[in-house]
């Protein structure tokens, strides 16, 4: 196995709670909520929009703050298979899983991948449960995904995020990621929908 680390592949998610604030708390705009209360109804975005069309604001609220995807992963040269470890990016704040500095993740961690609507096809290592990957392959979003629930805890209370069974990888020595292989990643999601 061969740390991607090593070959500057990283990914730091989204402040959710800074998404959530700037009003994409259910993905309705305050006029939408209006209207819902007048009878009438609106698709959410995530469901009427492809990946390349949404807003920087729709796009980022779709990340569900699970912290997954700051997960250091291992790819095996001979195979290409990739693995996720527990060993988080230096930047994951382990209860929270949040990026601890968002605005500045890529002068911090030069090789923190910033994911767009053209990569989400090709990175093979997104969660099952991932927004940007439900939403490209035309599902939709799980009930605890915060545009779904209306609160950012729902994907801890659900048991999808990683809080909890991180360690930062300030504390681990690379040639050690090994010891710190993982599946449950990859399971998160089976038996909540």
């Amino acid at each position: 196995m061969v740390d991607l680390a090593a070959k500057n592949k990283k990914n730091c998610i989204p402040d959710i709670h800074a998404c959530m604030s700037a009003g994409i708390r259910t993905g309705m705009t305050t006029g939408t909520r209006a209207s819902m209360a007048d009878g009438m109804t609106e698709t959410p975005y995530w469901k009427t929009k492809r990946l390349v069309e949404m807003s920087l604001t729709e796009w980022e609220a779709l990340c569900d703050g699970c912290g997954l995807c700051c997960l250091n992963k291992l790819e095996d040269w001979d195979t290409g298979e990739v693995v996720f470890t527990s060993v988080a990016c230096t930047l994951l704040d382990g209860n929270t899983c949040q990026c601890k500095d968002y605005p500045h993740r890529q002068t911090i961690v030069p090789d923190c991948i910033q994911l767009t609507p053209d990569q989400v096809d090709t990175i093979a290592w997104l969660p099952p449960t991932c927004g940007y990957r439900l939403v490209h392959e035309g599902r939709d979003l799980y009930w605890w995904h915060p545009l779904v629930s209306g609160d950012p805890d729902t994907v801890h209370q659900a048991g999808i995020s990683a809080r909890g069974r991180t360690i930062s990888e300030d504390d681990v020595d690379v040639e050690d990621f090994e010891d710190f292989v993982v599946y449950w990643p990859l399971t998160v999601g089976e038996g909540v929908e």
